[in-house]
């Protein structure tokens, strides 16, 4: 039996695979944004739930500590996130796609890192091939998106991010925790509601059944990691379509972009560590 974090679980993948792990048998453990909506999915599954707003980093430091209570951490997975309307800042003076789609579980993960090790967590990041069509010219110097901001190259860059995160922390970490991302596949959630896109539109209308799949169906390929046997169901610092490796499009081949993303992350952060 495995203990399992699963952040963003108050619907969409997240609950979905919080409910197919507990009918397996796992222990897990939710948080989300939405109080009423966490609750519900929590009551329902009959599992303990936190509230946090990822766009406070604040919150993230109050789940964290809330989390090292627990005896071990087999699975963590940074799963919150979504696609944003137009560009705002949080209260922590981040551009809120960055905030909540990496930043906030860069500084989850940090906090967790005593308990991951102890336990020899599998970290897992919900990316996406988002990070393939609007991240592959991803700037690292400009993390905020300052500079022709869209909704979509903001959370491309965040889904890109989150590949570059598991390839650092591998690096950082090997042998001691697993860490390995993946791509959903397009899921028909309210991920995109506040984009100001033509996605919304397509994600609000009878067209997604033509181009998504549903919650539960991309929720077992979050399962199927979190369950799975590092080294043989996938490997370390890599990044999963399903079965198959997604190839992705930014080129860091000697690691430098990845490792200055984790430096510029721990500045942002460093108050909070």
């Amino acid at each position: 039996m495995k203990t399992i974090v699963i952040t963003g679980g108050s619907d969409g993948i997240g609950s979905a695979a919080a409910k197919q792990l507990i009918e397996l048998g796992h222990r897990v453990v939710i948080t989300g944004r939405n109080p009423e909506k966490t609750k519900k999915v929590a009551d329902q599954l009959h599992i303990p739930y936190y509230v946090a707003d990822f766009s406070k980093l604040s919150d993230v430091v109050k789940l964290a500590h809330e989390l090292l209570k627990y005896p071990q951490i087999d699975v963590l997975a940074n799963n919150a996130g979504g696609i944003m309307g137009k560009r705002t800042l949080t209260e922590d003076g981040f551009e809120r796609t960055f905030q909540v789609n990496y930043l906030a579980e860069f500084l989850l993960t940090k906090l967790l890192m005593p308990k991951l090790i102890e336990s020899k967590a599998t970290v897992i990041q919900t990316s996406s091939i988002a990070a393939n069509m609007f991240g592959s010219k991803f700037d690292v110097n400009d993390l905020n998106v300052t500079k022709d901001y869209s909704s979509e190259k903001a959370y491309g860059y965040a889904k890109l991010e989150n590949i570059l995160f598991t390839r650092e922390l591998n690096k950082r970490f090997a042998g001691k925790i697993n860490p390995v991302a993946f791509h959903p596949g397009v899921v028909r959630t309210s991920f995109s509601s506040e984009s100001n896109s033509v996605m919304k539109i397509i994600y609000r209308t009878p067209l997604k059944y033509l181009f998504t799949i549903s919650s539960e169906t991309s929720a077992k390929r979050l399962v199927n990691l979190a369950l799975g046997e590092p080294g043989k169901d996938f490997q370390d610092g890599q990044v999963y379509d399903g079965r198959k490796l997604l190839p992705v499009k930014f080129q860091d081949p000697d690691s430098t972009v990845a490792e200055k993303l984790w430096n510029q992350s721990e500045t942002m952060a460093s108050r909070f560590f």
